[in-house]
């Protein structure tokens, strides 16, 4: 790569990393108001490691400027705020909306969604017949 490309891709990383910061890591509107693609700026992620720190270090910025307005809604006693917190923060206290189980194994199920809302295991004469 000549000087003045590499200048020039440096200067344009500096003004993505500048725009990126002030648009708290939207990355559509930083290319877009730099001028250069989507695409460029996965494609340096990949290649220069630099930047990519970079990148995930306005990432965790972001990251923590829209924690700070949560908490401060909290604050304000905004009840669906503190609902949301407990349910991504609260997961180890018993906070959550449902649980995810995982079953393996070659099991067959009979589901019956009338009444008793139950799903029962198979039994094998069911199954034959």
């Amino acid at each position: 790569m000549d000087k003045n490309l590499q200048n020039r891709t440096r200067s344009q990383k500096e003004a993505m990393l500048d725009a990126m910061e002030k648009n708290l890591g939207i990355v559509t509107d930083s290319c877009r108001q730099i001028g250069i693609s989507r695409d460029t700026h996965y494609r340096w992620l990949k290649e220069d490691k630099q930047y990519k720190k970079a990148i995930k270090d306005i990432e965790n910025v972001a990251l923590d400027f829209a924690e700070s307005a949560l908490l401060q809604q909290i604050k304000k006693g905004n009840p669906l705020s503190t609902m949301f917190y407990m349910k991504c923060k609260g997961k180890k206290r018993g906070y959550i909306e449902q649980q995810d189980v995982k079953i393996t194994g070659n099991m067959k199920f009979k589901a019956d969604f009338g009444e008793s809302n139950t799903i029962q295991p198979t039994s094998e004469s069911e199954e034959n017949s």
